[in-house]
């Protein structure tokens, strides 16, 4: 999974008409290094149907607390530049947990079409 490289980029993944799922995380943070464990299963598992990227919380701080991220690591889905989803607390997620979040945003897209 690719980082995001700066807020401009950031601005025009979200705006994208494609599902986007931004990942909040850190180095420093154990819980995300246990996320790095099957996110890229997880993301080829979703591959056409959303695109997953993620973003540095300590590089981006002021976009996070804006966001009101508070805890990570943390998910944001959005669709057409809208925050559909949000999975954010600071707590560790299993795979299948992640995978929920998905099909729920996904179920989401759905049910506006």
């Amino acid at each position: 999974m690719e980082f995001v490289q700066s807020l401009e980029e950031y601005f025009t993944l979200v705006r994208d008409e494609t599902p986007t799922v931004m990942v909040f995380t850190a180095g420093w943070c154990p819980d995300c290094t246990f996320l790095k464990t099957f996110i890229d299963d997880v993301k080829q598992e979703y591959e056409g149907k959303l695109q997953m990227y993620w973003i540095d919380r300590d590089e981006y701080g002021d976009l996070c607390e804006t966001l009101d991220i508070m805890g990570i690591p943390s998910f944001l889905a959005y669709k057409d530049g809208q925050v559909v989803s949000r999975f954010v607390n600071g707590k560790r997620k299993s795979k299948q947990e992640v995978k929920d979040f998905l099909d729920d945003f996904l179920s989401k897209l759905a049910a506006n079409v």
